[in-house]
């Protein structure tokens, strides 16, 4: 499948998606994320981290500093911006690369950006918090836009839909359509269909199999398949073991899946093994483009 192309200017940075993948790195400044927590909460760790992943060729690093793993807790916005901040002014005044904040507060995000952010990824779509849409138009901010059914505390109970693909769709059709009524430039605009969040094992196989539904809506698509829970359980009703997040099966089926979304039409994959996924996306690229 040949993905769509585009080009995507902001502040001083530029990238081109569609020929090649652009690889999110995820850098988590929370004790308690699913995969990662605690590893990188000093400000050295973090900063070790950050160029161990720019080096193994990541084009973007997103910071959070708020667990969205189901059933975690939120944070408060003093705490956000305490984890966060400093470790955003760090890697901007050292490593030349677009920083993006994990965040669903507008005064976290816009503190981000004042620190040397570039890029608001927000899993409420911008919905939580009405200010961040004044936050992004203000700045020139890229958004990223997620769906979740629910909240990080309930969206694994019993998830459910009519119409799975249909239901995604509309509702980021209608925030992105929030947005551009607020003054949003549309080439700044990027979905997420938010694998893992408020969805079974089922709808997620779905999800990458169907991503073309996405695509055609005409804007560059995130996906983050990165360790999570569906590719352990499908490995366990394999091989009738647990799977755990860092296991080695785990860290090849996020390669099958980052393999799978990108072949069908993902511009951004979104992950903690950045040397792996940018070696392995190099084939992809080259067979997406011969």
């Amino acid at each position: 499948m040949t993905t769509t192309a585009f080009t995507l200017e902001f502040g001083r940075f530029k990238l081109d998606l569609g020929p090649r993948a652009c690889i999110m790195g995820i850098l988590n400044t929370t004790p308690d994320s699913f995969s990662d927590g605690g590893e990188y909460t000093s400000l050295d760790k973090a900063l070790t981290r950050a160029r161990e992943m720019v080096a193994a060729g990541a084009h973007i690093l997103d910071i959070g500093g708020e667990s969205s793993r189901p059933f975690s807790e939120p944070v408060s916005e003093q705490e956000e911006l305490d984890r966060t901040i400093p470790v955003i002014e760090a890697i901007a005044s050292r490593i030349d690369i677009p920083i993006s904040i994990d965040t669903v507060k507008a005064k976290v995000a816009k503190e981000a950006l004042a620190a040397g952010g570039a890029i608001i990824n927000d899993i409420s779509a911008f919905e939580k918090d009405p200010a961040m849409v004044d936050v992004a138009v203000e700045t020139g901010a890229l958004a990223v836009l997620m769906h979740m059914q629910g909240t990080p505390q309930t969206m694994q109970v019993n998830p459910s839909y009519d119409d799975f693909m249909g239901e995604i769709i509309t509702y980021l059709q209608k925030r992105i359509d929030v947005l551009l009524e607020k003054g949003m430039a549309p080439q700044n605009i990027i979905l997420d269909p938010g694998l893992g969040f408020g969805k079974t094992v089922a709808h997620n196989l779905v999800l990458i199999k169907e991503l073309h539904q996405l695509t055609a809506l005409g804007y560059p698509v995130l996906m983050g398949p990165s360790r999570k829970s569906f590719i352990q359980h499908v490995l366990g009703n394999v091989s009738g073991k647990k799977a755990g997040p860092r296991d080695a099966g785990t860290e090849y089926g996020t390669l099958a899946a980052c393999a799978a979304a990108l072949m069908n039409g993902a511009h951004i994959i979104r992950v903690h093994d950045v040397e792996a996924v940018c070696a392995f996306s190099h084939i992809i690229d080259a067979i997406r483009n011969a």
